[in-house]
């Protein structure tokens, strides 16, 4: 079964940067999306950026574009999301997600498996 393990997170300053690490493992095939999303206190869970496995595909959220970047390392079987240039907007839990289907989505409906979440806290 896959599995996700998600490290990362804290607490920042605002102009402050964080990474993110998903590990994942159980893939059968090689074609298969990772994703992350974030979920504020009281609002909808947001799509921020995913990665397709097969052609590199990138997408970003426009609140995060210029700011964040998604990476993934397949020898290490791990995806990163570097965010730099943190705002207390960008507070939330932050989950690493993945489907077994390499098109990119920022659908969470999409998304078969999830990482045990990490909080990210930036302070102004």
């Amino acid at each position: 079964d896959v599995q996700l393990v998600q490290s990362g997170g804290g607490l920042v300053q605002a102009g402050g940067s964080l990474r993110l690490s998903c590990t994942y493992s159980g893939f059968v095939y090689n074609d298969y999306t990772i994703g992350w999303f974030r979920q504020a206190p009281g609002k909808e869970r947001e799509g921020v950026s995913c990665i397709s496995s097969s052609d590199g595909n990138i997408y970003y959220a426009d609140s995060v574009k210029g700011r964040f970047t998604i990476s993934s390392d397949v020898a290490k079987k791990t995806v990163y999301l570097e965010m730099n240039s943190l705002t207390p907007e960008d507070t939330a839990v932050y989950y690493c997600a993945a489907y077994t289907r390499a098109l990119i989505s920022a659908r969470a409906g999409e998304y078969n498996y999830w990482g045990q979440g990490t909080q990210v806290t930036v302070s102004s």
